[in-house]
């Protein structure tokens, strides 16, 4: 921000000291801290492109592919490890006269505060982005039999559909919380409004552009001279559309939660009237159920690990594993570039990110196609 000022010096080499002085530096804003990221993210791009390459001319275009995430961390990890890590500036920030200091002491950052944030801005993302699909997956399956076991004790008698009204009244009820959380689960184990609130208040602050910076407490500060007439403008507006379009997604999201309770409080109602209706003639058992809700289909149609000849014409060997779980095809399903997966792995990355894991072409969930044999 253009009114704190700090009192301290910086060289224009990379492993400047810092020291008092009689000249202040003030806090880098959010324009030039945006400016240094892309420049670096076009760095590593590039870098990742030539590594990728390399891979790909000594261990084929499967291997590269197949390794592609892999290729770039390393690549990132070794971008930050020669410029970051040994107490250097980025290419990005020496592009945007950046300086890197510690929030609380304002001074160059240490080493262990460089490793946290090299390890938590590169190998945490690629660790969660390998767990939640997984983790969602099997979360989903449980809410789904879960679901399933209470509609099934539900009685379909006048005073049971009764009861049933009573308990679904609540507006905390467990059937209730589980429904919403399996309606919603994409949204809830996702990071993106993390992100998002984070951005927001990077936008009127102008410090911490990353998580990672933010847990560390790493800010910048701008060492290009400033003349008396130059302003220094932020990003205010943008946090400003962005607290907003939150706000709309969230009444919208409101909106909609609250329609569905009234429908399911119609239906219940209906159900009472129909069950009051028909007296004592229905006399539910487990024999005879009135309705017996459909459990979730929680197994594999198509698993090589149990069918190895599932479907025979997918030639055996590495081809028949999928790049996201490593394990057998369990109901291998193919994207629109030709490339295959796991019914649940892609499902679960395509709505995370709709692009493919290999070749990061734009995927629709709509457009994945199951195999048969």
């Amino acid at each position: 921000m253009a009114d704190e000022d700090l009192s301290i010096t910086t060289a224009p080499a990379s492993t400047a000291s810092v020291r008092p002085s009689g000249h202040f530096y003030p806090f880098a804003t959010s324009p030039d801290i945006i400016r240094s990221h892309e420049k670096d993210v076009f760095l590593t791009a590039s870098l990742t492109n030539q590594a990728q390459t390399i891979a790909r001319s000594l261990r084929g275009a499967r291997f590269a592919h197949t390794h592609s995430e892999a290729i770039k961390r390393l690549t990132e990890i070794l971008y930050f490890s020669l410029t970051t890590l040994i107490g250097n500036r980025t290419l990005g920030e020496e592009y945007c006269d950046l300086v890197q200091l510690e929030d609380d002491t304002l001074q160059l950052p240490s080493l262990f505060r460089r490793i946290g944030y090299i390890l938590s801005s590169v190998l945490l993302p690629w660790t969660l982005q390998r767990i939640i699909p997984a983790f969602r997956q099997r979360l989903r399956a449980k809410l789904e039999r879960s679901i399933a076991r209470q509609e099934y004790k539900k009685a379909p008698t006048t005073t049971g559909a009764s009861n049933d009204c009573k308990q679904s009244g609540s507006l905390f009820s467990k059937l209730r919380i589980q429904r919403y959380i399996l309606d919603n689960l994409d949204s809830i184990t996702s990071l993106s409004p993390i992100y998002a609130v984070s951005i927001a208040t990077f936008y009127f602050t102008g410090a911490y552009y990353h998580l990672s910076k933010r847990f560390w407490g790493l800010r910048y500060i701008f060492t290009k001279k400033i003349n008396e007439n130059e302003q220094r403008v932020g990003y205010e507006v943008l946090g400003v559309l962005l607290v907003l379009q939150i706000a709309v997604q969230g009444v919208l999201h409101i909106k909609k939660v609250a329609a569905g309770l009234k429908h399911e409080g119609q239906n219940i109602q209906s159900e009472v009237a129909g069950a009051g209706g028909q007296g004592d003639a229905v006399i539910t058992s487990i024999e005879n159920p009135s309705s017996l809700p459909l459990l979730p289909a929680s197994r594999a149609r198509y698993d090589f690990a149990e069918d190895s000849n599932a479907v025979p014409w997918i030639p055996a060997g590495q081809q028949r594993k999928c790049t996201l779980c490593l394990e057998l095809f369990k109901d291998p399903s193919a994207t629109t570039c030709g490339h295959v997966f796991c019914w649940t792995c892609v499902r679960d990355w395509v709505r995370e990110k709709p692009e493919c894991p290999l070749c990061r072409q734009e995927v629709l969930l709509s457009k994945v196609l199951p195999l048969r044999g």
